[in-house]
């Protein structure tokens, strides 16, 4: 049985019904207006260029406000009835409004953005060049007035060849501040600049012309050069000191410069691991000539220069009269931050002696006899001095120019008895001693054996121990003296670079075939060479001259005994027949 209504429960199902099917409608249109609204936003967006957002108005309001590319403000493309409208107002619209209609309004609203583009691209063009015009203007203005001013009252005076220009960048702000800023200060900075480099043209124009350093030769017309560079030289520019010095820490000498007032430099002898050397003539001497040594600009061969300056004035206080052959010292003084060292001046070392007069023969036998007593006349000074100079060779010994006298010099690697260090790479490695290779305790006797090869090499010609390394020197020490006493291996430090645990000899040289280093035990070496072949090299003497070879091989084989303690002392070498015999 159907039991009949007054019909509101239908009516509430319907409208119910109804609301479910409208509700999703309702919401989709909603989300539709928004992504409507979305796009036409970034659109517009898009459409602003970089210059139209530049672009400034002024509404006469005292306000700015950026301008889209049509030339309109933001403000002409919203309803002024937009805001008086309600929330409510917007939502029923919002309902109401369908895709047709945002596509419409989307429409119109870029058709409008289109006719205002094209209306003002000509009004924007001309207020662009109005206020390029009106800049340019400003700064005519500006740079005028500048240049109208005095020049005493700027920072742009008392500019000469010799004095330190100054980047005055960084006060820029402050001429800014003083002068008269138009509404873009950021162009005064250009400004200023034109007008420094006026001013100092005029500066140089109205005083004595300045050096051009960049100028070719012919082109620096009455300049008086000379004074200039005196004067640069005597300012000592912190600035210019690298212009003094090669990336090695040289002194760059010039012809004709003066060091310290009073040496003139006119000749170049060298360089050499500490310093170079120049030759001078003393004005205060009577243009005496000299030989100035100038120590590298470097911490480390500046205390060795000093170390040197220190030995040099021990040797000279202790042989006054100059009688044993090492090199007198005058003075020093400091050059560009250079320790000079002011000393005689002799004319070429014993290297350059040799391969003048005796290239791979030698020289005379009473030339070899007369050198090798000057120079243990030097060893004895530097006994009594407690000295050990440890860089004994023909390049460090100096001959006059009648080549009768020699000196000792360069005494950069000396050092006291008893400040010596154990260290295997001490003096040259030809002329080094066995137990500086060993690892031993070392005193003046290195020197002696140092000496002894000297001699040899200005006899014969020829390099004594010519190895490539520690190892092949101990090599040839052994081919000509035997092999080494195990009680001297075994006190060495470095004794297992070249020894065994039983002390037998290992030999290390590198494969001509690999290219990799090969060891060679070998615990018996005998005997190979002989100084008296080496020194005669094939010739025949005479009587006489045959007795003093005799002699001198006699001598140089004491000298190079292996055991340090068994050679023999300076006095004994002095008495040697080879020395005594006139």
């Amino acid at each position: 049985m159907k039991i009949m209504g007054d019909g509101r429960g239908d009516r509430r199902d319907r409208d119910r019904e109804r609301d479910r099917h409208q509700r999703p409608d309702h919401h989709k249109q909603r989300r539709s207006r928004s992504r409507s609204q979305s796009r036409h936003r970034k659109k517009h967006k898009r459409s602003l260029s970089r210059d139209d957002r530049r672009g400034q108005r002024n509404y006469g309001d005292g306000n700015e406000r950026y301008v889209p590319r049509g030339g309109r403000d933001y403000r002409d493309y919203r309803d002024p009835r937009d805001h008086r409208m309600s929330r409510g107002g917007r939502k029923e619209e919002i309902i109401i409004s369908s895709d047709e209609d945002d596509s419409v309004k989307q429409g119109n609203d870029k058709s409008k953005l289109d006719d205002s583009k094209e209306l003002n691209i000509e009004s924007d063009d001309e207020d662009e060049e109005a206020i390029i015009e009106k800049r340019r203007k400003e700064r005519q203005k500006l740079l005028e007035k500048l240049e109208s001013e005095q020049p005493s009252d700027s920072r742009f005076e008392k500019i000469s060849a010799s004095a330190e220009i100054e980047d005055d960048r960084e006060n820029e702000d402050d001429m800014v501040a003083d002068s008269p800023s138009p509404e873009k200060p950021k162009e005064v900075p250009e400004v200023k600049e034109e007008a420094e480099w006026k001013s100092l043209k005029q500066s140089n124009k109205a005083g004595k012309p300045s050096f051009d350093m960049f100028a070719e030769d012919g082109e620096t017309g009455n300049i008086d050069q000379t004074e200039d560079q005196t004067i640069m030289a005597s300012n000592d520019n912190p600035n210019l000191t690298d212009n003094w010095d090669d990336a090695e820490g040289y002194y760059r000498t010039q012809t004709g410069e003066t060091l310290d007032q009073r040496y003139t430099v006119f000749g170049y002898t060298g360089q050499g691991v500490f310093s170079n050397v120049v030759r001078a003539r003393d004005a205060q001497k009577g243009n005496h000539e000299m030989a100035i040594k100038i120590i590298r600009n470097n911490e480390i061969m500046h205390k060795t220069g000093l170390k040197e300056l220190e030995m040099l004035r021990r040797l000279n206080n202790a042989d006054p009269d100059d009688k044993y052959h090492c090199l007198r010292l005058y003075r020093h003084f400091f050059h560009k931050k250079h320790l000079c060292l002011a000393f005689e001046s002799l004319s070429m070392n014993l290297r350059e002696v040799l391969k003048k007069y005796g290239k791979n023969v030698g020289i005379h036998i009473v030339a070899v006899r007369s050198y090798a007593q000057q120079l243990l006349f030097a060893l004895k000074l530097l006994r009594r001095c407690n000295i050990i100079h440890a860089d004994i060779k023909p390049d460090n010994i100096l001959v006059n120019e009648t080549k009768s006298i020699l000196k000792l010099c360069d005494f950069g690697s000396a050092s006291l008895v008893s400040e010596n260090e154990i260290t295997p790479y001490l003096v040259s490695r030809f002329y080094r001693a066995p137990e500086i290779i060993l690892g031993l305790k070392y005193d003046t006797p290195i020197d002696l054996w140092s000496i002894g090869a000297t001699i040899y090499e200005i006899a014969s010609g020829k390099i004594m121990f010519p190895g490539h390394s520690n190892n092949q020197m101990l090599k040839l020490f052994m081919e000509l003296k035997g092999k080494i006493p195990n009680k001297l291996i075994r006190k060495g430090q470095f004794r297992s670079n070249h020894f065994d645990d039983s002390c037998n000899f290992t030999s290390h040289e590198i494969d001509k075939v690999t290219q990799r280093d090969k060891v060679t035990v070998m615990p018996v070496i005998n005997k190979s060479r002989s100084l008296s072949q080496d020194i005669r090299g094939g010739e025949r003497l005479t009587p006489e001259n045959n007795t003093r070879v005799t002699h001198l091989v006699d001598l140089l084989d004491k000298i190079h005994l292996i055991d340090p303690h068994k050679r023999p002392s300076i006095s004994d070498c002095l008495n040697h027949p080879f020395i005594m015999e006139k």
